[in-house]
């Protein structure tokens, strides 16, 4: 399994230089006192305005202000600042690209962009609270420049249901990654907000059934899910002082259902494709693969014929006993119930349970 080189993963402090280019406001914030702060301000739940809150609206990295070794957590919560940048900026795009009548004409509720813009300023108070829990001998890491689905309002609103979805599968696993018992409870705490997001766009947009079962899908391998975000990120547009993203990275196949699929419920036997070109899977002809299902707490793993890849596509179909409920995470491995990361070669994929039609409107629309 391949992975980028560790060395360089936590820029820390070595001699607390600030580039010059990036001696102004952004470095500020590396006074976690600085601004409004989560939890004591309303700016991250009641702000109106289209132009990006604080501190969303700062576009460098901050710099160690201390010298001495990283904090012992502080690349999970680099991890996660880098994540959040993509969210926050999805929802601030979209929140410019389109109007209360945008959405209104498509037929969703005339609130909907006042939710979004509450959601995005949910968003900009996480990317100040993991700017706050990087220690002070570590970088801060800054947004990049992200492509989204921002076409028409369905699409977009569309990719906000699975971001939220891929979004709890994600913090279940890097809650268990921490050191610091403190660092542990308040990523929970983050995901109980991300789960809001998700049970209004089921009950207000879609209509749909807003619960998941007796348990959402925990996925163990949270930094698998960050590297599926990479094609979100425009190549060459982050600041080059950012830590690697994720940390550590495997660089595996993106995984999905081939554009013509027509339901990924349960019991649906789907094609599976690999959408880029450049970064195919490679089976031994000789080892057993699996797709390896992950729904609610269950791990289900079915056997998959991958003898004939490229040549014959591979099929596999979804355990038709699992609930159609919440989401289910997909990936191959070359052992049953993918037990370590080192045994996944592709994927994962993220599998919308509900709304049904959700997860086939997506792939068919690219």
């Amino acid at each position: 399994m391949l992975f980028r080189a560790e060395a360089a993963a936590v820029p820390h402090c070595a001699r607390c230089t600030v580039p010059p280019q990036y001696s102004g406001e952004a470095q500020k914030l590396a006074n976690p006192t600085y601004g409004p702060v989560p939890g004591a301000s309303d700016l991250y739940s009641s702000y109106w305005g289209i132009e990006r809150p604080f501190p969303g609206n700062t576009t460098d990295p901050v710099f160690p202000t201390e010298h001495g070794p990283p904090g012992e957590d502080d690349y999970i919560w680099q991890n996660l600042l880098s994540a959040e940048w993509i969210i926050f900026e999805f929802y601030q795009q979209g929140i410019e690209r389109f109007t209360d009548q945008d959405f209104i004409n498509v037929g969703m509720p005339n609130t909907t962009r006042r939710r979004l813009m509450e959601i995005r300023n949910n968003e900009a108070g996480h990317l100040r609270i993991f700017q706050s829990q990087i220690s002070p001998t570590s970088i801060k890491p800054g947004p990049c420049k992200y492509i989204f689905p921002l076409q028409e309002p369905i699409s977009y609103l569309s990719f906000l249901t699975v971001i939220e979805l891929a979004s709890m599968a994600f913090l279940t696993g890097l809650a268990q990654l921490p050191k610091s018992d403190f660092a542990k409870g308040a990523m929970a705490a983050i995901s109980q907000t991300e789960t809001r997001h998700h049970l209004w766009a089921l009950m207000e947009l879609w209509k749909s059934e807003p619960f998941a079962g007796p348990a959402d899908t925990t996925f163990p391998y949270a930094n698998q899910i960050l590297y599926s975000t990479h094609n979100l990120v425009v190549p060459g547009s982050c600041p080059p002082e950012n830590p690697e993203y994720p940390h550590p990275r495997q660089l595996l196949p993106i995984l999905s259902a081939t554009p013509d699929t027509q339901s990924l419920a349960p019991g649906s036997t789907i094609t599976l494709h690999f959408p880029e070109p450049d970064s195919q899977p490679v089976f031994d002809k000789d080892t057993q693969y699996y797709a390896v299902f992950f729904h609610g707490v269950l791990n289900v793993s079915v056997p998959i014929d991958t003898r004939d890849f490229p040549q014959r596509p591979i099929s596999v179909t979804i355990p038709s006993d699992f609930e159609a409920k919440g989401a289910a995470i997909a990936m191959i491995a070359d052992e049953p119930g993918a037990p370590t990361n080192y045994s996944v070669v592709a994927g994962p994929a993220v599998i919308p349970m509900q709304p049904t039609w959700l997860g086939p409107a997506l792939i068919q629309g690219g």
